[in-house]
């Protein structure tokens, strides 16, 4: 996918997720996100577009910390919200191709980063707030949620920081069953994951259906659609594959 393709989602999704935020209210539990209510998922993901801004608008090259969390709520987070997500939009569909500033994961260039990354934070995000608000959902389109397959395994969970590890080698299979190709093979061990967008080899557990659901459910945001193997595989990703901000 292209940067600007990226940028005009992030622009989609966080205008989709603060018009379900406001509909939900921002005290209304988030189902998907247990400990949160909607005032957390809008001061987080808020701050955080703020923070990715600031690397493309400022040309940070070393890491920055982010900004905190506001004391806000109500009309005035919401505000707040969109405030900084536009800022976020116009930053990435400004900047210069060939902007340097920090990043962390491999990418063609930092804003093709920043802008996959905050389409991907924007979209999970949004169906956070979707979920709170307790109505149909948006739908994502596939070859963005294989995109995001790509980054969790290949690019979040290639990390040392990556807590998925197992004593005995152990592989997962991810398939989707709608999308060609979109099939990953994930080495598990006592190091970090080692993911392959391809099906070579046996695996120990597979988990397996449309490519939005796989997205949400390898994100912690819906139950695998289908297992089939040694299901305690896909357990141990439940459990140890949460990205937390640190």
């Amino acid at each position: 996918m292209e940067t600007a393709e990226f940028v005009e989602i992030v622009d989609r999704e966080g205008r989709l997720l603060v018009v379900a935020a406001e509909e939900a209210g921002t005290d209304a539990k988030v189902p998907t996100c247990p400990d949160w209510q909607v005032k957390d998922l809008l001061r987080h993901t808020g701050m955080v577009h703020r923070w990715a801004a600031g690397f493309v608008a400022e040309g940070h090259t070393s890491y920055h910390p982010d900004g905190g969390l506001p004391d806000l709520d109500g009309d005035e987070l919401l505000a707040w919200f969109r405030e900084g997500h536009r800022h976020l939009v116009d930053s990435l569909a400004s900047a210069a191709p060939d902007v340097q500033c920090w990043h962390f994961l491999p990418a063609p260039s930092p804003l093709a980063f920043w802008a996959r990354r905050q389409a991907h934070e924007t979209t999970v995000h949004r169906v956070d707030a979707e979920s709170a608000r307790g109505a149909a959902q948006s739908g994502i389109d596939p070859g963005f949620a294989a995109d995001g397959i790509d980054e969790l395994l290949r690019g979040f969970h290639a990390r040392s920081t990556s807590k998925v590890r197992s004593d005995e080698p152990r592989v997962l299979r991810v398939r989707a069953t709608d999308t060609e190709d979109a099939v990953w093979t994930v080495r598990l061990s006592q190091e970090p994951p080692v993911a392959v967008r391809d099906a070579t080899g046996d695996a120990d557990c597979e988990v397996a259906g449309p490519v939005a659901q796989l997205y949400l459910a390898l994100w912690n945001r819906l139950p695998f659609p289908h297992v089939t193997g040694d299901g305690a595989v896909a357990t141990l990703w439940r459990e140890k594959s949460a990205v937390t901000w640190s």
